[in-house]
């Protein structure tokens, strides 16, 4: 068992956000990537955009990730032992491309309430301050939500664009990760980051999120993983876990997922971006 140390626990009180947690190898990391970049080669469009979404569904080394054990007992300590995966999300910053992420709070659109759950970070490639990390505003789950303007700028890859003015530079924190090592953060933590400008892409593989059991979507409708313990409340459709790469009826059920998600994320606003 890897549940998270007193320290650990402390920051993510503290600050909203515990990093770095070490979770598998850089070879496991390569395995990875590789398999993403078999998708992305074998179908052009299946990851593109709001495709992004969800991969994990068809994806075995993905759907791996999502419940592997030293992350879930990280996640345990956080929301308890019943743990719902709701969904994933691939952030894919290639070189020289204006993708960037404005500062925002996960809670503010995601539906999901009460706030008994966690976003997983997972490094598949190295993340650092050259290729665009995830800075963190330390402190701020402590707040409530903040007001956020919806942009739909370009390059930008939420949804809406969704963005939290005047955050103050010098409370940020830049989450430094290895390829293998993931963080953690609170729903209501503001973060965002920057341009990726080194020369090789930055992939980051996100749950997002886990959730408790007695969670509810009170946006929509989406289905979820048991990811480990039971499910008494039973607010969720269970789906299973893929077969094999890129099977046809998991594409479907992908396919299904994602417009659910796109309901969701778009509630109340009378325009739609990309993602």
């Amino acid at each position: 068992m890897t549940y998270l140390t007193s320290n650990q626990l402390k920051q993510y009180e503290d600050e909203g956000f515990v990093s770095p947690i070490n979770i598998f190898s850089k070879e496991k990391a390569k395995e990875i990537r590789s398999e993403i970049e078999l998708i992305e080669k074998d179908m052009p469009e299946e990851l593109e955009k709001s495709g992004r979404y969800n991969a994990h569904l068809i994806s075995p080394l993905l759907d791996e990730v999502t419940h592997n054990s030293k992350i879930l007992d990280a996640v345990e300590s956080l929301i308890g032992k019943n743990i719902l995966v709701c969904g994933t999300t691939l952030f894919i910053k290639n070189p020289n491309e204006k993708g960037f992420v404005s500062y925002h709070q996960d809670a503010k659109y995601i539906g999901l309430e009460p706030y008994n759950w966690v976003t997983a970070w997972v490094a598949i490639t190295d993340s650092n301050e050259k290729n665009g990390c995830m800075k963190m505003w330390s402190g701020s789950h402590r707040d409530n939500l903040k007001d956020h303007d919806q942009m739909f700028n370009e390059g930008n890859l939420l949804t809406r664009g969704q963005t939290i003015n005047n955050v103050p530079k010098e409370k940020l924190k830049s989450l430094i990760l290895k390829a293998g090592q993931m963080s953690l953060h609170h729903p209501t933590v503001v973060h965002g980051s920057q341009l990726n400008k080194s020369n090789d892409r930055r992939i980051g593989f996100v749950i997002q999120s886990y959730i408790g059991t007695d969670v509810k979507q009170v946006l929509g409708k989406n289905s979820v993983q048991l990811a480990r313990g039971i499910d008494d409340f039973k607010y969720h459709k269970k789906i299973g876990r893929p077969k094999s790469l890129m099977n046809d009826n998991d594409l479907k059920i992908k396919e299904e997922e994602n417009k659910n998600l796109q309901e969701i994320f778009y509630k109340g606003s009378s325009k739609k971006g990309t993602y």
